[in-house]
């Protein structure tokens, strides 16, 4: 036979609720509108589709870089700099051997000196000197048709009576006909020293010294181009190059980046791109420091494109984007190549776009 055991009912003493003060109350009831306040406040400003608060954007820094080099090929002798120092503009940053280029130019200069001689003869024309002598050379010439004449004559008169033969006057008219051509050469000779050099031969004179002095241009361009000086102010990057090397023509040397301006890329999604109108202004920081960095907003891609993995959020990751460049004006040491910022852009900024405008880098 079974017993069933029945529960037995166990009395339960009321607790009496404890008082809680009036002055209690009003404090949990401050701190909760506090708490909705801030709340409220928050969701304003990291409100991205909202016609207020401010538009936040993900990007990287874009520094950009120069790669220089010589222009021309040699053995460096000199490099000024080291990695991370600051340069400006026109600064020397490495040099060449500029012996041989030194002698081209010599060489190139006494072309010209050659030239310019062969040009200063030709127009010029002919010596007095020279004249002269074709001068004599004509009136020998002319003397001696005088006297050919002379004696053909005597010949002919002499051929009736018998003292002088047919063959006697053949020889004496052709020495007269000799004596004559001679003339005619020796006179011409005397036009031509008087005349002096053709046309021609001064042009193509003038045309030689023109080459030889553009030889002497390049010779000493190229000279110049020994000395590596830098385009802007800037940091170096990267030092490629060692004194006794020997490079050549634009083989990399120093890579120097140019930090002002800085850009910063990021994306912006389509419903959003009403905010970022070019010239815009934005605030850029980082994760490292507290710092903000004024910039204007300079170029909108006007293609859309997947968002770049570097930025990708849950939110963004499948949908389209455009790029768009951020113009940090310099000095912003701050800002580092690669590194990754956010970009806060006020939504309401009538007050301020004209000056954003005003101050916009041209050509952005």
């Amino acid at each position: 036979m079974t017993h069933r055991i029945r529960p037995q009912a166990v009395p339960v003493t009321a607790v009496p609720p404890t008082a809680v003060p009036p002055t209690a109350v009003a404090l949990t009831v401050l701190g909760l509108a506090l708490g909705l306040a801030l709340c409220s406040g928050a969701c304003f400003l990291i409100d991205d589709n909202g016609s207020e608060g401010v538009l936040t954007l993900y990007g990287n820094v874009e520094i950009r870089e120069a790669v220089l080099g010589f222009r021309v090929p040699g053995r460096v002798t000199e490099m000024a700099f080291d990695e991370g120092e600051k340069v400006e503009a026109g600064t020397l940053l490495a040099r060449l051997d500029a012996e041989p280029y030194e002698e081209s130019l010599r060489t190139a200069e006494l072309r010209v000196e050659q030239a310019r001689a062969r040009l200063a003869k030709l127009e010029r024309g002919s010596r007095p000197q020279e004249i002269e002598q074709a001068a004599a050379q004509v009136s020998q010439a002319e003397a001696a048709v005088v006297n050919a004449r002379k004696i053909y004559e005597r010949k002919l008169g002499l051929l009736d009576s018998g003292a002088s033969s047919q063959r006697e006057v053949d020889a004496a008219l052709a020495a007269r006909d000799e004596a004559e051509a001679r003339l005619t050469a020796a006179r011409e000779s005397l036009d031509l020293v008087q005349e002096g050099f053709r046309a021609e031969d001064i042009a193509a004179a003038r045309a030689d010294l023109a080459v030889a002095q553009a030889q002497v241009d390049e010779a000493r361009t190229r000279l110049e181009d020994t000395a590596l000086h830098s385009p802007s102010d800037g940091i170096v990057l990267t030092r490629v190059q060692e004194p006794g090397t020997v490079v050549g023509q634009g083989a990399p040397v120093y890579t120097l980046a140019l930090p002002d301006p800085v850009y910063v890329r990021a994306y912006v999604a389509e419903p959003d791109l009403g905010k970022v109108v070019p010239g815009t202004s934005a605030w850029v920081s980082t994760d490292s420091s507290t710092e903000r960095y004024r910039g204007t907003i300079g170029f909108v891609s006007p293609r859309a494109e997947f968002t770049p993995r570097s930025v990708e959020t849950p939110e963004l990751r499948t949908d389209l984007v455009y790029r768009l460049r951020v113009i940090v004006p310099g000095p912003a040491d701050g800002l580092r190549l690669g590194m990754p910022v956010t970009i806060e852009i006020a939504t309401d900024q009538t007050a301020d776009r004209a000056t954003a405008d005003a101050n916009a880098p041209e050509g952005s």
